[in-house]
C-alpha cells in the first residue's frame, strides 16, 4: 500500500508546485503589469512592485517598462520655408503611463516605436517647413545682437537674419502637439529635441560663407565700439592726470612761495639786526664764488676788494 501511495504523492507535489509556479508572478521596481484572461484585461494595471497571484493557465501577465524610454528618428531631408533643404535628426524620450490603454492600442514597445516614428517625424517635418532655415538652426539672436545703422549695411547679402521663434521654441511646439496625439495610446512624451541639423552639400558652402560674413561684421562692429570706449577711457585718464599734475604743481608752488617768503623774512631780519656784518658775510661769499678758478683784473679803486684793502691797512 505504501509503495502505491509514494508515486501518487510525488505526482501531487509536482502538480501542486507547478500550479503554484503558474499562479504566482512578481513585478519589479522597473515594471508594471496587466492581467488578461482569454485576451481581455482583468482589473487595473499593477504598478507597485511585489509578489502577486493569478488564475493559472487561463490568465496571462503582460509586463511593460516603467522607465523613460529612448526614441531616435532617422535623419530626413526637409525643405524649409525659404526653399533650403536641410537634414534634420530628431530624438525623443517617452514612457508608458497607462499600461492598460497601451496594451489595448499598441500591445508592444515595437509597435509604439513605429507609431512614434509616424507622429514625431510628421510633426517635425510639418513645423520645419513652416519656418526659414535660420529659425531652425539658431535658438537666439546672440550672435547678431549688435545694432547696425542703415548706412552701415551695404547689401542684402550682408544683412543679418534675425530670428523670431528659434529652434528651441519650435521643438517645444512639436512636443506639445505630438504629446496630445500619443496620450491616446497610454504614452507620455517627455521631451523632443533636434539632435542634429545639417545643410545639404549644394547649400552648405553658401551658408558657411554667409555665417563667416555675419560673424566678421559682428566682430568689426564690436571691435569698433570697443575702440571708441577705449578712447573715451584714455581721454578721461589724461584729463584726470592733468588735473592731478596741475593740483600738485599748484600746491608745490604754494609751499615754495611760503618757503621763499620765510627765507626772505629771515634774511631781512638778519640784515636789519646788523647790516655791516651781513654785508661782510655776503662779500666773503662773493670772494669765494668769484675768485674760485678765475682770474680778475681789477683796479686798486675797485669796491670789490674793499675788505681786503681794509685788512691790509690795519696790518702793523
Amino acid at each position: 500500500m505504501k509503495r502505491t501511495l509514494a508515486p501518487l504523492l510525488i505526482v501531487l507535489v509536482a502538480a501542486g508546485g507547478f500550479l503554484v509556479l503558474n499562479s504566482a508572478y512578481t513585478v519589479t521596481e522597473i515594471q508594471q503589469a496587466v492581467i488578461t484572461q482569454f485576451g481581455e484585461p482583468m482589473g487595473g494595471p499593477i504598478q507597485k512592485a511585489g509578489l502577486y497571484w493569478k488564475t493559472p493557465f487561463i490568465q496571462d501577465v503582460h509586463y511593460f517598462d516603467k522607465r523613460i524610454l529612448e526614441w531616435d528618428g532617422y535623419p530626413s531631408e526637409i525643405p524649409t520655408k525659404d526653399k533650403k533643404f536641410i537634414w534634420v535628426d530628431v530624438t525623443a524620450r517617452w514612457r508608458i503611463t497607462d499600461p492598460l490603454k497601451f496594451l489595448q492600442t499598441m500591445r508592444t514597445e515595437v509597435n509604439a516605436q513605429s507609431r512614434l516614428d509616424d507622429v514625431i517625424d510628421g510633426m517635425s517635418r510639418d513645423h520645419v517647413t513652416r519656418y526659414e532655415a535660420p529659425e531652425i538652426v539658431r535658438s537666439s539672436n546672440r550672435i547678431t545682437e549688435v545694432d547696425f545703422k542703415e548706412e552701415d549695411i551695404t547689401s542684402e547679402e550682408e544683412t543679418f537674419e534675425k530670428i523670431e521663434v528659434g529652434r528651441d521654441a519650435i521643438t517645444r511646439r512639436v512636443l506639445e502637439q505630438a504629446r496630445k496625439i500619443v496620450s491616446d495610446y497610454g504614452i507620455e512624451l517627455v521631451d523632443v529635441r533636434i539632435k542634429r541639423i545639417n545643410y545639404i552639400e549644394s547649400v552648405q558652402r553658401k551658408v558657411f560663407e554667409r555665417m563667416i560674413s555675419e560673424r566678421k561684421r559682428s566682430a568689426e562692429k564690436l571691435r569698433s565700439e570697443g575702440q571708441a570706449i577705449r578712447a573715451e577711457i584714455e581721454g578721461q585718464k589724461e584729463r584726470e592726470l592733468k588735473r592731478i599734475y596741475s593740483e600738485a604743481y599748484r600746491k608745490a608752488q604754494e609751499i615754495k612761495g611760503k618757503a621763499d617768503a620765510e627765507a626772505t623774512k629771515i634774511y631781512a631780519d638778519a640784515y636789519s639786526s646788523d647790516p655791516e656784518f651781513y654785508t661782510f658775510l655776503t662779500t666773503l661769499e662773493a670772494y669765494r664764488e668769484g675768485l674760485k678758478d678765475s682770474r680778475l683784473i681789477l683796479s686798486t679803486d675797485s669796491d670789490f676788494l674793499t675788505y681786503l684793502k681794509s685788512i691790509k691797512q690795519k696790518t702793523p
